[in-house]
């Protein structure tokens, strides 16, 4: 077999790499350039690239596709516990309102305090209630939950 002998231009990070893999590996630089060539120059090398980038745009498409749905639930439970709170709630006299405001922002601060510490574990709610309720499927259950 005939072989041609090429000069080129590589930015020198690219030299630095070819070297280090080359001594790595223990072969010829030359056979790493070749083969690299080959692959890219391969008919069907277009066709796996193509195939691989599909397949994982696929599995990028389904895991969106799963979270949307999830925030979609969420959004809609946490809009059906604000329209069903505001519903059961009775309103605050004027009299109390200051009172109940500054209670309020007293009981948001604590809220997001609890939040902090619940995150920080890196646990979530729905898994430990779908624990407690179920403990031999929790874990199939909200695999995709936070």
């Amino acid at each position: 077999m005939s072989q041609y002998r090429l000069n080129l231009f590589i930015p020198p990070e690219h030299a630095r790499r070819l070297d280090e893999l080359a001594t790595r590996k223990g072969v010829s630089k030359s056979s790493i350039v070749a083969a690299a060539l080959a692959a890219w120059l391969s008919p069907d090398a277009g066709g796996q690239r193509d195939s691989l980038l599909s397949r994982r745009l696929d599995q990028l498409s389904r895991q969106f596709g799963r979270l949307e749905r999830d925030q979609t639930i969420q959004i809609e439970a946490l809009a059906l516990f604000i329209r069903y709170y505001l519903t059961v709630s009775p309103p605050v006299a004027d009299a109390h309102q200051d009172a109940a405001n500054a209670q309020g922002r007293a009981r948001f601060g604590q809220f997001v305090e609890q939040l902090g510490r619940h995150l920080l574990r890196g646990h979530s709610l729905v898994q430990d209630v779908c624990r407690e309720l179920q403990p031999d499927t929790a874990d199939e259950t909200t695999q995709g939950v936070p």
